[in-house]
């Protein structure tokens, strides 16, 4: 396992645990922005076979050397790209992509033409009104925004500790959060592209949000009881969402 954060973990244990649900013996699962492929040879590692996209020359290159799988396969295409060819796909994969999208209703509509009548897509994205998005997300981005000299500084600080502003999930340009999803209006974009949420779960509470961070990060426990506490709270406290979708 290469994730070292437990709601990571959970959010790959969510996705393995639904495919094994729904994938027919051979079925190939479509990674839509598979970023540095963490995912992908996760579910290789289970025995799936995987084809992982992304639109990142820079993050498909180091998901290609990281991989070592033969059942896990990587290219440098747009999901659009692949809508032409014809394939569709039994299940799909679009995993902290639609934050970072102007207009993920045309990514969604692209999904929908690649999955097959009874496949599932499987969406996670971050809780925009949850913790970690409201006290460092957005406060972060409105900074940046006005990039003045408080902004400076605090790059300054991040370089100095080492931040270099990609994930372990993609070494992507640009990773900054456009969208701010709540749970209804999640429910309202899988509507209005044609799909329905099946199934909600829940990853973290706020084993993410510095200070707290600082801790959770070298100790584990206090990560499991920040999971074992988000599983408790209303959908508006979670960090993030998983989410099962099939199509109307």
């Amino acid at each position: 396992m290469e994730y070292n954060r437990l709601a990571d973990i959970k959010r790959l244990e969510f996705i393995i645990r639904t495919l094994k649900q729904h994938l027919p013996e051979g079925a190939t699962v479509l990674d839509v922005g598979c970023g540095n492929g963490i995912i992908a040879r996760g579910l290789g590692n289970e025995g799936f076979n995987v084809y992982g996209i992304d639109v990142s020359q820079k993050a498909i290159e180091k998901a290609r050397a990281l991989t070592d799988n033969t059942n896990v396969r990587f290219d440098v295409i747009s999901a659009e790209a692949l809508v032409a060819d014809g394939q569709r796909y039994h299940a799909v994969i679009c995993s902290e992509v639609l934050e970072h999208l102007n207009q993920p209703e045309k990514l969604l509509d692209v999904l929908y033409q690649s999955l097959t009548d009874n496949g599932v897509l499987i969406v996670t994205v971050p809780n925009g009104m949850g913790p970690r998005e409201v006290l460092v997300t957005k406060p972060v981005i409105a900074l940046q925004k006005k990039d003045n000299w408080v902004w400076r500084c605090i790059l300054k600080v991040k370089g100095a500790m080492g931040y270099k502003g990609t994930t372990v999930q993609s070494d992507a340009d640009d990773l900054t959060h456009v969208q701010f999803f709540s749970k209804t209006s999640l429910e309202g974009l899988a509507r209005k592209t044609h799909f329905r949420i099946v199934r909600f779960g829940k990853t973290n509470f706020i084993d993410d949000v510095f200070p707290f961070s600082f801790f959770t990060k070298k100790i584990k426990l206090l990560q499991k009881w920040d999971g074992a506490i988000a599983e408790v709270l209303p959908y508006q406290l979670t960090g993030s969402f998983v989410t099962v979708w099939e199509k109307n």
